[in-house]
């Protein structure tokens, strides 16, 4: 998988100059700057992890929570600066539905391809669920039921007011399981070494450093491009804004994560990859839409809280399901593929809309 993604970034980079410098056509164009940005999003992720490790527990989940999802903030940010809201909102929505959905169900119909049954800790699925439900409710479904009787500032400070405290929120969740409850509950992994190398950097605290510095200002120019390209894409293809956001930006910004939690499922360990599938839902749900909430405030278009009720409706789906299957701690290949049907289903509802 490393050397497939190395081939993504090593081919990818080059294209994407070639490509901008000679005007290629918009449709090429994007699928480039997707494969590109999904070979660098592993190495983002790479370097990530071994800094973590080398930091210890405490500034690990910090950087964990800074950069876990730097792709979508890249993305969201130059597509914000655009005025694509809507294509923001998607794609925030279509990370939510495709980690619970289409991570989680590839990840346990592959394990259960291998093994009758996989097994996790029950009190880390409820303690999981119980943080995802409030997330969703207090980050998304309470802004849209009360904007209906608000204004666009009281909209505007609600929001604003509901992104800080969900902020700080999500930093102390960070200090419960990394310092205060430790061992208590399992840290929560996104990469395969941290596993398998016993907690071994993959590489020192310099050249991790300086890979992350390069991969996302390399990251950032290509997603600045990528975003130019969606309107005249969706225009070609008759797809809508919401689709993209919600299916293609969703899969780019966070495939290199997606494998991951696939293999480790595929190597018997269902616990790390629903971990992967659930903290990087609650890490969009807590972290990445306020901070991107707060970041719009320097842009003419603001971007509330407040989401379509197609999209709140799919999100909360989305939750319910997984929360149903992986409830016992116990799982099979069956429930995986109802989790995949589930977003396929959702896919197509989108893509008519």
């Amino acid at each position: 998988m490393d050397r497939l993604f190395f081939l993504l970034t090593a081919i990818g980079i080059p294209l994407s100059i070639i490509g901008n410098f000679l005007h290629f056509p918009a449709l090429i164009l994007f699928i480039i700057y997707c494969l590109t940005i999904i070979g660098l999003a592993s190495y983002i992720g790479r370097a990530t992890e071994s800094l973590a490790i080398i930091s210890g527990p405490s500034i690990g989940g910090l950087l964990n929570a800074t950069f876990g999802n730097a792709v979508e903030l890249i993305i969201s940010f130059f597509a914000l600066q655009e005025g694509l809201v809507n294509v923001v909102m998607a794609s925030l929505t279509g990370s939510i539905i495709g980690n619970l959905l289409l991570v989680g169900g590839l990840s346990i119909l592959f394990g259960g391809f291998k093994y009758k049954r996989q097994q996790f800790n029950i009190h880390d699925a409820a303690h999981n669920a119980g943080i995802m439900v409030f997330s969703l409710i207090v980050s998304f479904v309470f802004p849209a039921v009360f904007a209906a009787k608000m204004d666009v500032h009281s909209i505007k400070f609600l929001s604003t007011v509901i992104s800080c405290i969900m902020i700080l929120i999500y930093l102390f969740s960070l200090v419960f399981r990394l310092v205060t409850h430790r061992g208590v509950y399992k840290m929560q992994q996104d990469n395969i070494s941290v596993i398998l190398e016993e907690e071994h950097p993959e590489w020192g605290k310099g050249r991790s450093m300086l890979i992350l510095a390069v991969t996302t200002v390399v990251v950032a120019l290509i997603s600045e491009r990528l975003v130019g390209t969606i309107e005249p894409v969706g225009e070609q293809l008759g797809w809508s804004e919401l689709f993209i956001g919600i299916i293609i930006v969703a899969i780019v910004g966070n495939a290199a994560e997606h494998a991951s939690a696939v293999l480790m499922a595929v190597k018997n360990r269902i616990d790390i990859a629903v971990e992967i599938s659930v903290g990087s839902t609650l890490q969009i749900a807590m972290f990445v839409a306020p901070v991107l909430v707060l970041i719009s405030w320097g842009f003419q278009t603001f971007m509330p809280l407040v989401f379509p009720v197609t999209e709140l409706i799919a999100m909360a789906l989305a939750a319910i399901l997984t929360i149903s299957i992986t409830a016992d701690g116990d799982t099979n290949w069956f429930e995986g593929a109802m989790l995949l049907a589930a977003y396929v289903i959702m896919g197509f509802g989108f893509f008519l809309l």
